[in-house]
């Protein structure tokens, strides 16, 4: 594999696209939500995003996929990924798409956080300090301002917005044990599989528990299912390991803060969503967090030539 490249026009364009699509997610779920639960379809997304995926493992070099020191930490993704998501369908159920994208959206806040602690390369500069700080405000700013959502026995939507926000814990959980394990070596694909088969196995009899487990086969589900396997689940992320191995992901993960604003326009245009004006303060200072903490390197630069 050659030398990663910077972000050129097309790295560009092919991030926005994703960005859109992966805004698109919570979005499309709480639109099928009345025909299938949101565990239902995040279930069956997984199993048969799995089947997709399956074949393309056999196609590379030097897979260990069956190998215990491997099978073992990618049982633990599976399970952190299928309770990410678990938490995202229950938050679903409580409060608004453009809430649960923006709360899930935090985890690279709580990555740097982790890998802080555990890696002497990954240690936090004052920069992303101030980063991580302007981020928690925007955290609290979501929540805080809301006492007429008590009022009006809307309480539920608090807790909607606690669940999203413990998944984005969990989403950064599974990138920490990622990075601290076996799997970082091995190809993107077979730690895709590994969790796509464990969200298939851990959360398809959790909608049963749960009372969730009910399909009405409407176009809108049937059209979900399509949308989530095949171009969320399998052909984005496709194109993001793709894109991965080619550029810098420092440059590319610069992007991470348009998912959470096209997943609020999405909410407000295709669900009516209303936004509180605190819950959008919190966002953009959420963002502008996650920016510094990304692009830590970039504003190190052009504060010394300053």
């Amino acid at each position: 594999m050659g030398e990663r490249k910077g972000l050129d026009a097309r790295a560009s364009g092919l991030m926005i696209v994703l960005c859109i699509v992966w805004g698109l997610q919570q979005v499309v779920l709480k639109i099928a939500a009345a025909d299938i639960s949101p565990i239902m379809q995040i279930a069956i997304r997984s199993g048969l995003s799995a089947l997709l995926v399956f074949p393309l493992i056999q196609l590379q070099q030097g897979t260990h996929l069956y190998s215990k020191a491997y099978l073992w930490p990618g049982i633990w993704l599976a399970f952190l990924f299928s309770a990410e998501f678990l938490l995202v369908a229950q938050a679903l159920t409580l409060t608004s798409a453009s809430h649960t994208v923006v709360l899930l959206y935090t985890a690279p806040i709580f990555v740097a956080l982790g890998l802080h602690w555990k890696l002497p390369s990954e240690r936090l500069s004052k920069v992303q300090w101030s980063g991580i700080l302007i981020a928690f405000v925007g955290i609290v700013t979501t929540f805080i301002g809301r006492e007429n959502l008590l009022e009006q026995g809307f309480s539920q939507v608090l807790l909607g917005d606690l669940l999203a926000l413990l998944a984005g814990i969990m989403w950064a959980l599974t990138t920490i044990s990622l990075r601290l394990s076996k799997l970082n070596e091995a190809h993107p694909t077979q730690t895709l599989f590994y969790q796509l088969l464990g969200g298939f196995i851990f959360l398809f009899p959790a909608a049963f528990i749960l009372g969730q487990a009910e399909i009405h086969w409407t176009y809108i589900a049937i059209g979900s299912l399509v949308f989530h396997t095949l171009i969320m689940s399998f052909m984005s992320l496709m194109l993001w390991f793709w894109l991965l191995r080619n550029y810098l992901a420092s440059h590319l993960g610069v992007f991470s803060f348009l998912t959470p604003i096209f997943g609020l326009l999405f909410g407000v245009l295709l669900l009516n969503e209303s936004i509180e004006p605190n819950f959008i303060f919190g966002t953009i200072l959420v963002m502008v967090g996650v920016l510094v903490v990304s692009m830590q390197d970039w504003i190190k630069r052009k504060l010394h030539y300053v």
